[in-house]
């Protein structure tokens, strides 16, 4: 009779037992399910980091430090003054520029006015003197016709003795005279032509001198803009916001144009670069969706795969693997995701260029 309710006893509890290992098995196989179906298009990557411009900001002219209006970690806006040089000696040179500028300008004007006044000599010689060396040569040439004529028609009356010697070598004289005169007229013709062409000669040689003192007003001009953009280069700005890092410039340093001052981080601008096992790529497209963990506050951002490096990381490095001298060993490769953030979570949390994270692609 004991063994028989021993018996009673016992099954109850074995149904039991099968029962809840029963479903225990179901439920670990449907979280088994879940996990699997919750995982099979996403690849992960701990080795992520946040990534960022950074802008150096250095100095383009000579100069002494005056003023430093920044300091470490301290946030600025695009267009901030940063540092200021000592600007004396620039300033100096702007208004020995300027004073250049006004005494090329002064010669051009001069210029020009040399240019109206060879013009005027020159219309003067053409208009006034030509004409009246022409006139004067047509009537010593008149003058002449008629001494000739007068000459050979006293020449028979001479011949018979119609004439006295003394009349006849008058007008003889008269004649010789006249042919003077016209030969005269004739080198003066000639010489007022001659003037006439030097000083049309002149006209080009004072334009030439214009467009020299033009030249001259150009080049001084360049000078002085050129000195004028150099005087603005003593005030050093922020070319972006960002937060200032690295500061390594002190108050009265003299500084080379080129040399280094500080760095901006522009935390608006930030990225991941993931850089995942090659064989995680297979399905791996730009524009599929991706969640970044952060390291320092565990909060999940929802980001895009913007682009894949056309490079392994290893093969970018200063001295890339060398496979060819007969220790090959294989190696999984690491290749750089770029994901960027929405703006809507970028805005949740700084991070900033060097951070941790962690990386989930969704290949679907």
């Amino acid at each position: 009779m004991s063994e028989n309710l021993e018996m009673t006893d016992t099954t109850p509890k074995k149904d039991r037992t099968r029962l809840a290992i029963t479903v225990l098995v179901a439920i670990l196989v449907v979280v088994g399910a879940g996990m699997w179906y919750h995982y099979k298009d996403r690849v992960s990557t701990d080795d992520a980091q946040i990534d960022g411009h950074l802008v150096p900001v250095s100095c383009k002219v000579y100069g002494s430090v005056e003023k430093i209006l920044v300091e470490d970690n301290q946030p600025v806006k695009a267009g901030d003054v940063l540092v200021e040089l000592d600007a004396r000696d620039l300033k100096a040179k702007v208004d020995q520029a300027k004073a250049a500028l006004a005494q090329a300008e002064a010669q051009a004007v001069s210029a020009h006015a040399d240019v109206d006044k060879a013009r005027v000599s020159y219309d003067q010689s053409r208009s006034s003197d030509l004409q009246v060396a022409e006139a004067n040569l047509e009537s010593r040439k008149s003058t002449l016709d008629k001494a000739k004529a007068d000459l050979e028609r006293t020449r028979p009356l001479a011949e018979r003795q119609e004439i006295s010697a003394q009349a006849f070598d008058a007008y003889k004289t008269q004649a010789d005279v006249a042919e003077s005169e016209w030969k005269a007229a004739q080198r003066r013709l000639a010489s007022v032509r001659q003037e006439s062409e030097i000083r049309r000669s002149g006209i080009g040689a004072q334009e030439a001198h214009a467009l020299q003192a033009k030249a001259g007003i150009e080049a001084a001009k360049a000078n002085l803009e050129a000195l004028t953009l150099q005087l603005s280069y003593t005030r050093i700005t922020a070319p972006v916001d960002g937060v200032v890092t690295r500061k390594s410039v002190e108050l009265g340093q003299i500084i080379q144009p080129g040399q280094g001052l500080l760095t901006l981080v522009p935390l608006h601008q930030t990225w991941v670069t993931a850089n995942f096992k090659e064989t995680q790529l297979r399905n791996v497209r730009p524009g599929q969706e991706a969640e970044i963990t952060v390291d320092m506050n565990g909060l999940t951002l929802k980001g895009t795969v913007d682009s894949v490096a056309g490079s392994t990381g290893s093969r970018l490095s200063l001295l890339p693997p060398e496979n060819a001298v007969g220790n090959f060993v294989k190696v999984v490769q690491r290749i750089p995701v770029k994901i960027k953030l929405t703006d809507q979570d970028a805005q949740k949390v700084v991070l900033r260029p060097g951070m941790n994270v962690d990386a989930t692609i969704i290949t679907r």
